[in-house]
């Protein structure tokens, strides 16, 4: 019944609308556990970690994902990479009038979807609903808990001269595929986001090697951006080999094309790693053996001078990378 309809603003003024929109919609997809109340009463843990982000990607549907599965993917990560196991999720809509009832079931399907293959819970959530004009169809914010075990503890200030970098698959997908759909320019090609819940990938690699000095997940700003601000954070430098860098051809054909640098555009779908040296070749190996790291390579260390990022280039320069002005990719997230 609801699918033949669009958002209007009754659907957000708490009354009858709003009601047969949570049943008919959202407790369809995400499940209740009866009536609703103001909060949820979660079991507790010595050690949570907590985080918050918000979506505002256009368009809403991409190649390879959506804002709904986006949110899902980006909060969980974010535990994630803390060493955390994400176990539940809080998500806000922002809904502008007129938005389609059949688009935002297909968003709230595709989150579902991604929270159950992730093994989190969606336990709590709120919709508001602005007039025409006031946003850009659905913005999305998720709060994501998760529980990380004793003895495990990741930084980005831990890092120490002689690491090695990893990264856990190809870069710059997730911002090419959003940039080409919104504008197309004419590019053709297998370009399709990254984005995925890494929670199992991590465990893989932690298990392997519980010695992991820190993890980030190279969103907004892209792998250059992240690995400097896991530099400064630990007082170091860092140098990344060209060669190394795991590019696939669309991906940087569409950047040549657009005079992008796939350094700074955001993946979704990947984590930066830095671990102790002799822990390098058993962390590629235990990445690699698990399916959604089948990608990763070894892309650079850690130098105590200078301090700064650098890529040492195929020709044998030095190119210093530099954190990102701006947004190069604007609506990827």
């Amino acid at each position: 019944m609801l699918h033949d309809e669009t958002i209007l603003l009754d659907h957000g003024e708490g009354g009858a609308a709003t009601a047969r929109l949570v049943e008919q919609l959202f407790f369809q997809h995400f499940g209740s556990s009866g009536v609703p109340e103001d909060a949820t009463i979660l079991p507790g843990a010595e050690r949570i970690a907590i985080t918050t982000d918000s979506f505002v990607v256009r368009p809403v549907e991409f190649p390879g994902g959506d804002i709904g599965k986006l949110s899902v993917c980006g909060t969980v990560n974010d535990l994630v990479v803390m060493g955390a196991i994400p176990q539940y999720l809080t998500a806000g809509f922002l809904l502008e009038e007129g938005l389609e009832i059949a688009l935002l079931d297909r968003i709230v399907a595709s989150m579902s979807k991604t929270a159950q293959a992730a093994g989190v819970r969606i336990v709590a959530g709120d919709t508001k609903v602005v007039g025409k004009g006031d946003a850009d169809r659905i913005f999305i914010n998720t709060t994501g808990i998760g529980f990380v075990p004793e003895q495990r503890l990741l930084s980005s200030a831990s890092c120490q001269p002689g690491d090695v970098i990893l990264i856990s698959g190809s870069i710059g997908e997730h911002g090419i595929a959003v940039m080409v759909a919104r504008e197309s320019f004419g590019i053709s090609g297998d370009l399709v986001s990254d984005c995925q819940p890494l929670h199992d990938l991590a465990e893989a690699l932690l298990d392997a090697v519980p010695t992991v000095r820190c993890m980030r997940d190279p969103t907004r700003g892209g792998v250059a951006t992240t690995l400097l601000e896991i530099a400064t954070a630990s007082k170091v430098g860092m140098e990344l080999r060209e060669e190394y860098l795991p590019i696939r051809r669309p991906v940087q054909s569409a950047c040549d094309l657009l005079g992008l640098d796939p350094l700074y555009v955001a993946c979704e779908g990947r984590f930066l790693a830095v671990v102790p040296p002799e822990a390098a070749e058993r962390a590629l190996q235990a990445l690699r053996n698990h399916p959604k790291g089948a990608g990763a390579q070894i892309i650079g260390e850690v130098v105590d001078f200078p301090k700064k990022l650098l890529l040492k280039t195929r020709a044998g320069g030095k190119r210093p990378l530099i954190a990102l002005e701006g947004a190069q990719l604007p609506r990827i997230c």
